[in-house]
């Protein structure tokens, strides 16, 4: 264990501040600061006021991750950082402080995937992924079913939301049933106690000529909050855990059976699901349901890694060192719209790295610590005493 790379983590793509510290498929710390309390009376993430919150969470958090790990700063062999997609200030706030850590302690920089990462975060709780591996990654801003053949270098599309993304359906659904925000664990528990048959709401791009892989929760939304509305205006008590249960039936339903399809279109017998969504346990459990039936192996983390943190974006860092790819370069940026097409954002001109025939970067020393001359000692010790 004392061979594989150690990395530090940093998630600032919304309104989670997040650190992991893994080494290799070992977490070692998970440290959380949410500023999800401040954005509740808006009922939905205030990009300014996340950014704000990222700021003053990240030294603390930082210290709380390595203090958790037993490990110095000076032990790391390299910092990963979100480099996209997300909301821009609170990227920005990430990725100025990964740099900021990774020069100073003369470390590699690994810009990195929010998607990807939600993917291999699945590491560190059931080993290496399988290759290739397909993931149904369902969250609050994505819905999407990739195909991985390589985490570190070879992310596909096959489908992904034409509209709202599910866990934004289930925030909006929340607030028509005035439930508060964040909407998903609140329907999820309501749901427990009511009747998914109770309602018959659409299933949206599950016709014949629709795309096999995409979703569309929009029109199921808009469905919704129409029938209640038609309660209210009736005069009736609208029985909100029926509501839920149907609701939250309709979303999963069509979630799973795509994945399913995708699976066995491409000849694959295992599924991944990540994303804030995949702590829903109605999600879980009838996932498990159809990929028994299907014959296929279901992976998905607990609860706690499922929605976003560090510790995934440090575990897609440590596999970019294990497999000697590209640090990023200095001039690294936030990137809002990042393609999950590009797991990582490597660098063309890092001082400590070259390409072999493939491409691929490999840094010196095992794609261990490096040492960048031009910092100063003092400036070192310093900081990190």
């Amino acid at each position: 264990m004392a061979d594989e790379p150690l990395v530090l983590g940093i998630e600032t793509s919304c309104d989670e501040t997040g650190v992991g510290i893994v080494r290799g498929t070992t977490l070692l710390a998970d440290a959380i600061a949410s500023s999800v309390d401040e954005h509740a009376r808006f009922g939905g993430v205030v990009p300014e006021v996340a950014s704000r919150a990222h700021l003053e969470a990240m030294v603390p958090t930082i210290e709380r991750a390595l203090k958790e790990a037993g490990v110095s700063a000076r032990d790391l062999d390299g910092i990963a950082v979100t480099a996209g997609p997300g909301l821009a200030g609170a990227l920005l706030v990430g990725v100025s402080a990964a740099k900021a850590y990774a020069y100073a302690l003369g470390k590699p920089l690994y810009g990195v995937n929010h998607l990807a990462s939600h993917i291999c975060v699945d590491q560190l709780e059931h080993g290496p992924l399988p290759e290739p591996t397909m993931a149904l990654l369902v969250s609050g801003g994505h819905s999407s079913l990739l195909l991985a053949p390589d985490i570190t270098s070879d992310v596909r599309p096959l489908g992904a939301t034409i509209d709202d993304a599910a866990g934004e359906a289930f925030d909006k659904i929340a607030r028509v049933l005035q439930l508060g925000f964040p909407g998903g664990p609140v329907i999820d528990r309501l749901a427990r106690e009511g009747d998914p048959k109770a309602i018959a709401f659409p299933r949206g791009l599950t016709g014949p000529r629709d795309a096999p892989y995409d979703f569309s929760f929009s029109g199921l939304k808009t469905s919704v909050a129409r029938w209640i509305e038609a309660k209210r205006k009736a005069g009736e008590e609208v029985p909100v855990r029926d509501v839920a249960a149907s609701f939250q039936e309709a979303v999963v339903d069509v979630l799973t059976r795509k994945a399913i399809r995708a699976c066995k279109d491409e000849g694959v017998d295992h599924l991944m699901i990540g994303g804030g969504v995949a702590a829903n346990s109605r999600l879980r459990s009838l996932a498990q349901e159809r990929c028994d039936d299907a014959g296929i192996i279901l992976r998905v983390p607990r609860p706690k890694l499922c929605t976003d943190n560090g510790a995934m974006v440090a575990a897609l860092g440590a596999e970019m060192v294990k497999r000697n790819r590209a640090p990023s370069d200095w001039d690294l940026s936030a990137d809002s719209s990042l393609p999950v097409t590009e797991p990582h954002v490597p660098g063309h001109s890092h001082g400590h790295s070259h390409e072999d025939g493939e491409g691929h970067g490999h840094a010196h020393g095992h794609g261990h610590a490096h040492d960048h001359d031009h910092v100063h000692e003092l400036s070192k010790d310093n900081l990190y005493s």
